[in-house]
């Protein structure tokens, strides 16, 4: 199965954070490798690295903050606002740190994408590479899925696997995932900006067919990580 892109017109994104936005760096330095456009990037915390990221991009910015909004309703609707105004093909969850509820999901439903660090559905949450070795297990990755009313519970994409080495810490192992999310991540939204990758009926379609797999299934020695 090829991932590679052809060239279509480039359709606009708006990418959501929180942080330092590595992985914002990733998607704006391969957005045209991979012939998709940031449109826009917001961010609910007003001192996110990642803004800087986008500005020194070129990138409209945003900043809403939620501590600003009693109700979670309120903050929702301006985000609405604001990436309605950007009109983008697909709304990409950086490191967002803001769980979302289910009118906003359903507002978005096929066009919501998230990264989560680990082989869901195993860890969903917080802490992944900590509970990983916590628990001594072999494997660990990535996971690119389509977002649905359940936390890190929607239709998987793809996702990328890599061995667990022997006297790993936490922050070697993050270093690692984050590497497979930097190079897989762009590449996914390049093939879902081409319509490649589809949300039908809660499946997910590859060229218009059932993935062969429950989903496009990577590895970290497969990936052109430097």
């Amino acid at each position: 199965m090829s991932l590679s892109s052809v060239h279509k017109p480039t359709p606009p994104i708006v990418v959501l954070l929180s942080g330092h936005g590595s992985t914002l760096q990733a998607l704006i330095d391969q957005q045209f490798f991979h012939h998709y456009r940031i449109a826009g990037v917001i961010s609910n915390i007003p001192d996110a690295f990642g803004i800087k990221r986008a500005q020194e991009a070129g990138i409209p910015t945003a900043i809403i903050d939620h501590t600003q909004y009693p109700e979670r309703s309120g903050f929702e609707q301006r985000l609405i606002e604001q990436i309605t105004v950007l009109n983008p093909d697909f709304v990409v969850l950086a490191g967002f740190m803001r769980i979302l509820t289910s009118s906003f999901v359903s507002h978005y439903r096929g066009q919501l994408i998230n990264i989560h660090p680990s082989l869901l559905p195993a860890y969903k949450g917080i802490n992944t590479h900590q509970r990983v070795l916590d628990n001594q297990e072999k494997n660990h990755g990535t996971t690119i899925h389509f977002v649905t009313d359940d936390l890190d519970s929607g239709p998987v994409i793809a996702q990328a696997q890599l061995a667990v080495h022997n006297e790993e810490d936490p922050d070697r192992l993050q270093q690692r995932v984050q590497a497979m999310e930097h190079c897989i991540y762009p590449q996914i939204i390049g093939l879902l900006g081409q319509k490649r990758i589809l949300l039908k009926d809660n499946q997910v379609l590859f060229n218009q067919q059932p993935l062969d797999k429950q989903c496009i299934l990577l590895s970290e020695d497969s990936l052109d990580i430097s």
